[in-house]
């Protein structure tokens, strides 16, 4: 029998990247060797979600696998970005990496965008949530386990209030009408905590909320 194929999970340290590492080892068909991560190097935080590198890489032992970080100079060009993510593609394959693993959920032009650079990088990119019902795949989340606090907010779809709380049955329920239950189009992200997926759980505060750059993030620190 043929080894299975050398995976690593990009991990954004939420909910779908932490559920998208759960069923891909349910699934059985890729060796999940490692995540890769994007960081912000100003601030020692995970790109877009502002987790703390530190929670980040307790996330990381909690799954058993070691993280490939990727630190990123705010700002950031396209041209940074696109040699130091190359060079982190070389690492994987040097690894004998051929997938990438996405938490994607149905938005067509972020799939195309990624399918385009990992055939250029010479990856495959796999998806294990791809067009599962966000409602249903929300409380699905929930029912396994899943502890996640909703970490980063776009005030501009949705109320900053939503920022520090956690991703439970309430929090759906009160989410307006319009928002997507997994925060698909951007309007939440989040940094999970404990499921099915951890060893262990990891004890958290949630701290102060702050605006920064358009967006509205919750503080996450390690007890």
């Amino acid at each position: 029998m043929s080894p299975k194929p050398k995976a690593y999970v990009s991990w954004s340290s939420g909910k779908d990247c932490a559920f998208s590492l759960w069923e891909a080892r349910k699934a059985g068909e890729l060796d999940i060797r490692g995540l890769l991560t994007t960081t912000n190097e100003a601030v020692g935080r995970v790109a877009m979600h502002g987790t703390r590198n530190e929670l980040m890489r307790r996330q990381a032992e909690a799954v058993g696998l070691p993280v490939l970080e990727v630190g990123l100079p705010w700002p950031c060009s396209n041209e940074d970005y696109a040699a130091r993510m190359i060079a982190a593609c070389e690492a994987m394959k040097a690894e004998g990496v051929t997938h990438v693993v996405y938490g994607d959920l149905f938005l067509e032009d972020i799939r195309a965008y990624r399918d385009e650079k990992m055939a250029q990088a010479g990856l495959a990119a796999a998806y294990p949530l791809w067009k599962r019902d966000t409602r249903q795949l929300a409380r699905d989340m929930i029912s396994s386990g899943l502890k996640t606090v909703v970490v980063c907010v776009d005030p501009k779809k949705l109320d900053a209030s939503f920022a520090g709380r956690w991703f439970d049955e309430q929090f759906l329920d009160d989410l307006p009408d319009g928002i997507d239950p997994c925060g698909e189009n951007g309007e939440f992200h989040t940094c999970v905590v404990d499921g099915p997926m951890f060893s262990a759980p990891i004890e958290v505060e949630v701290g102060e909320t702050v605006e920064r750059d358009g967006f509205v993030y919750a503080d996450v620190k390690v007890v």
